[in-house]
């Protein structure tokens, strides 16, 4: 299994960026009757992480999100950082080169 993190080129700064999940979501409740303090922390998946860069990358989450779930999964790393997750190397290969030929250097996979 391999695993490469996704990198979009940001609209301000023009420089490679990944979103970073630091802490889960959390979400609580609300009620008519009586209040409810129960709060229930949740990662989120690859694909939530991905399409939450609309904005801030050059390209638009959903048109790379296509490409990438064809050649490998998404998925979020140990430390909260969006990866897609790859079988064999020749899959991250092909993967590299769609990305490349659809969007030029503005998508980008990297260890």
């Amino acid at each position: 299994m391999i695993r490469l993190r996704l990198f979009g080129r940001c609209r301000i700064y023009h420089d490679p960026v990944s979103p970073v999940l630091k802490a889960p979501a959390q979400i609580g409740w609300d009620s008519w009757f009586r209040d409810i303090d129960l709060v229930t922390p949740r990662r989120l998946k690859g694909r939530e992480l991905l399409l939450r860069t609309r904005g801030w990358w050059t390209v638009e989450p959903y048109e790379i999100l296509e490409i990438v779930e064809s050649h490998g999964k998404l998925v979020v790393g140990n430390n909260g950082e969006l990866m897609v997750e790859f079988e064999d190397q020749n899959a991250a290969e092909t993967l590299s080169k769609a990305l490349s030929d659809q969007f030029g250097n503005q998508v980008l996979l990297a260890p």
